[in-house]
């Protein structure tokens, strides 16, 4: 996620992870300035997007800036800079020379944003599904797609598609994802039902060679000795196209060939391999968080950091300083959190409140609230108040409010989740 790093780093994390969601009618434009990012092309390391990927079909993805000197967090930047939606599914985002690069999957389109200020400064479209984008140069960039066996071929500069490399893949199991460059080649794995690493002459725009390694090889980063590395999330049971113990793979540049193999647990599901700053130091989600140096030729023993209850789900390090940034999913509905640790795995922040706490708290005054609501008289007739799996369970003696409160469970339920803050109740039963 750091490919043309200039000024921020970027981490993309989980499905609804925004801390609120926003009622989309008309969208007020903001002003932003954001002066601590810094100017010219330094790499400053101090701001943070996020992007938050959404929920499929419903066109909720979003765009967070997160400021580590004063802790705070911007959310909806892009939607509040810009007047309208980011669109469904946030894949990725790189920034090249001051400009922000957001693939938005299933719209099928790349915006381009001043990271200074949020707007948008142009877009690409025409895109079939979209995962990243990799700068040639100024006025030439590939970018991968999930199901669509070609790699588009786009001018930046004038925001539109060129081109495309062709792959002997077809539309129902060809896909490409992440890319990284040695030389003149640019290599990409091919998530999808495949098992290989593709090697694109950038100078022919054709496939040249492929590196077969495990099924499903789903991150790809190079590090500072010229090897890649890749993992493979090895298929899952029942797949017509196989299914094997997943493996973190270090491949030459040069020479393509494996040089290393680490074989993981059936069962296991290794993804989002990073580096930090100096590109020698690997980490990688596999339940828990992993950090591995690149000259290792041993697993380590224990994790960087431990599972928890915890559903990792996006991570990034901080070039400058190596600060690991790791988003915890929840549950892939309720909002997520995004956590901030030191490079000796101290925990320096987290942002975004976690919401099974807060619904802890919610539920543990939940009669309170609902005194508050139905009043005292009403409370009094109330003989259970049970939460079950996001169920209100409510007993009431008296059979008129008993059918008065039948009527209204809708509003009640609605009543209960504005009064705490998080979406406590899906429905309410009145007995």
């Amino acid at each position: 996620m750091f490919n043309g790093l200039k000024r921020g780093i970027v981490i993309c994390a989980c499905a609804a992870l925004a801390v609120s969601c926003m009622d989309y009618g008309p969208i007020e434009k903001e002003d932003f300035e954001i002066d601590n990012i810094g100017s010219g092309d330094e790499v400053t390391g101090k701001g943070l997007f996020i992007t938050h990927e959404g929920n499929f079909m419903y066109g909720n993805a979003s765009l967070s800036y997160y400021d580590p000197e004063r802790k705070h967090v911007e959310n909806e930047i892009f939607a509040r800079a810009n007047g309208i939606k980011l669109g469904d599914v946030a894949q990725s985002m790189i920034i090249r020379d001051g400009i922000g690069w957001i693939v938005v999957n299933n719209s099928g389109v790349i915006y381009a944003i001043d990271i200074n200020t949020f707007k948008e400064v142009g877009r690409i479209t025409g895109f079939t599904s979209p995962r990243y984008i990799h700068f040639l140069s100024d006025e030439k960039a590939y970018v991968t797609q999930i199901w669509d066996p070609r790699i588009y071929i786009v001018n930046p500069k004038t925001y539109q598609i060129t081109g495309y490399v062709e792959t002997d893949m077809d539309f129902e199991t060809g896909s490409t994802e992440q890319m990284v460059q040695y030389d003149k080649y640019v290599f990409t794995n091919c998530w999808s039902y495949q098992n290989r690493i593709l090697v694109i002459d950038t100078e022919t725009d054709k496939v040249c060679d492929q590196i077969v390694v495990g099924i499903q090889p789903t991150s790809l980063v190079m590090d500072k000795y010229n090897k890649i590395w890749t993992v493979t999330d090895g298929g899952y049971e029942g797949s017509p196209y196989g299914h094997e113990a997943p493996s973190l793979y270090c491949i030459d540049a040069a020479t393509r060939k494996i040089e290393k193999q680490f074989k993981f647990k059936f069962g296991d599901w290794p993804s989002e391999v990073q580096l930090n700053g100096t590109r020698d130091t690997l980490y990688f989600i596999n339940k828990a968080v992993w950090r591995l140096p690149v000259t290792a030729e041993k697993f380590p023993v224990k994790p960087f950091l431990p599972y928890n209850n915890t559903l990792y789900y996006g991570l990034t390090i901080n070039p400058v300083n190596s600060e690991v940034y790791i988003a915890d999913a929840i549950d892939y509905v309720q909002n997520g959190v995004v956590l901030r640790y030191s490079p000796d795995g101290e925990l320096l922040d987290e942002f975004f409140q976690r919401p099974y706490v807060a619904a802890k708290v919610a539920e543990g005054r939940l009669r309170d609230t609902w005194r508050e609501i139905v009043g005292p008289a009403a409370d009094a007739e109330t003989t259970e108040l049970r939460l079950e799996n996001h169920i209100l369970h409510v007993r009431i003696r008296s059979s008129i409010l008993r059918n008065e409160l039948f009527y209204q469970r809708e509003a009640l339920g609605a009543e209960i989740n504005r009064r705490s803050k998080i979406r406590l109740v899906n429905a309410v039963i009145i007995r």
